[in-house]
């Protein structure tokens, strides 16, 4: 059973070790495919965002952070960002992620998700969270220089919880 808690500062090297293997492809994320480890750090451990874990027989497989997505008057809705570890998907952890993340969301008080920056060629992210309730509210045409298919768009999702 995939087991989703709150990350401890121990998990980050594990975190590091999923960030980096996708990151380096650059086909899903805009971060520069050659970010050091400290970006990571600052991206996933700040005390302004939520991280969690995902958990299969102790092996951390999966990483997510949950944040405001603006400040102020745009506190309300939540920003998030998933990982899982390329050698476990097609196991449910993104599904038991994005689930889990919704549930968050409202108990932290956010009214919904908005993800700023989904990379139109990533299908089965968009497919899942389609699935989850999602939609589809812009497209950023050729928004992302996806390393190998140059130039692609983004698109916005948003959903309320």
């Amino acid at each position: 059973m995939i087991k989703i808690r709150k990350a401890k500062e121990t998990d980050f090297e594990d975190i590091w070790d999923i960030f980096h293997q996708i990151v380096k492809r650059g086909d899903t994320f805009a971060f520069d495919p050659e970010a050091p480890k400290e970006d990571c750090r600052t991206l996933w451990m700040s005390s302004s965002v939520h991280t969690y874990v995902a958990e299969f027989q102790n092996k951390i497989l999966g990483t997510y952070i949950l944040r405001k997505n603006q400040p102020g008057l745009g506190a309300h809705v939540a920003n998030a960002a998933y990982m899982v570890h390329p050698e476990a998907r097609w196991q449910g952890i993104g599904k038991a992620m994005g689930s889990q993340s919704i549930k968050q969301a409202k108990k932290q008080g956010f009214s919904a998700i908005q993800f700023n920056f989904v990379v139109s060629t990533n299908i089965v992210a968009i497919q899942l969270w389609l699935k989850l309730g999602f939609k589809i509210v812009g497209t950023v045409p050729k928004a992302f220089n996806h390393q190998k298919l140059g130039f692609v768009d983004i698109y916005i999702m948003h959903r309320f919880v």
